[in-house]
């Protein structure tokens, strides 16, 4: 829907899920998207470099979020709640409002 505006579909991909699940990783959006991890790391530290999200290490794990200190972030945040309405219903439920587990599990625990 923005990816003419934003040049790639993958900021707009990135921008929603953030929104919806406050925090992710590059592997979570490629999996969850079916997407190459190259493609979305690049886009990752794009938006990093442009100071819209931000990110932080997690273990061995680089974490993004939306930066909370960005100048237009609640212009940003309205902006794409707002086309976030628009999205049909079965793309919102299939990429955006997932449950997935985020927390690891104990050590030695069965699955």
């Amino acid at each position: 829907m923005l990816e003419r505006l934003f040049g790639n579909e993958a900021i707009e991909k990135v921008i929603f899920y953030l929104l919806k699940n406050d925090s992710c990783f590059g592997k979570e959006l490629a999996e969850n998207f079916d997407i190459s991890l190259g493609y979305v790391q690049r886009t990752l530290y794009k938006l990093e470099r442009a100071n819209v999200i931000v990110s932080f290490q997690v273990g061995r794990t680089r974490v993004f979020k939306l930066n909370p200190r960005y100048a237009l972030i609640k212009e940003l945040t309205l902006f794409f709640e707002k086309a976030y309405e628009f999205l049909p219903d079965d793309i919102k439920n299939r990429y955006y409002e997932k449950t997935a587990r985020k927390r690891p599990r104990r050590t030695g625990k069965k699955l």
